[in-house]
């Protein structure tokens, strides 16, 4: 379960540290992907897997469904996170979140959250 809110910043290299508290639950690797809400959405490995499970059980014949396919997963990277609790964004998902430096890292029940300072402070 993931909960709490906290402040880092992405270092020049698309760097950041993933708390300590979510580090635990993450493992060495997470799954980060496009959120919803302006944000990204980071899952462990099995909760990816449920996830892209219902993916594939959306109907190809639907324009929306097929959308949300290609939301969810064009963008979707697995990140190791390192020895020192750092994890490499990539850089088409930092800008796609709009983050210069400051973000937030937020716990959301089964996955993480990451946003950029100014968007989370105007949800």
């Amino acid at each position: 379960m993931f909960m709490g809110e906290y402040a880092h910043n992405i270092d020049k290299k698309g760097r950041m540290i993933i708390p300590a508290k979510f580090r635990e639950e993450l493992g060495m690797k997470v799954i980060i992907t496009r959120g919803l809400d302006g944000c990204l959405n980071g899952y462990t490995k099995e909760q990816w897997e449920m996830i892209y499970e219902q993916l594939l059980k959306l109907p190809a014949t639907k324009k929306d469904a097929r959308m949300f396919v290609r939301m969810m997963t064009s963008k979707a990277a697995e990140c190791e996170i390192d020895n020192q609790g750092r994890v490499l964004l990539p850089s088409s998902l930092i800008a796609l979140a709009g983050i210069q430096k400051e973000c937030m890292i937020i716990g959301a029940a089964n996955h993480i959250e990451i946003w950029s300072k100014e968007n989370w402070e105007n949800v």
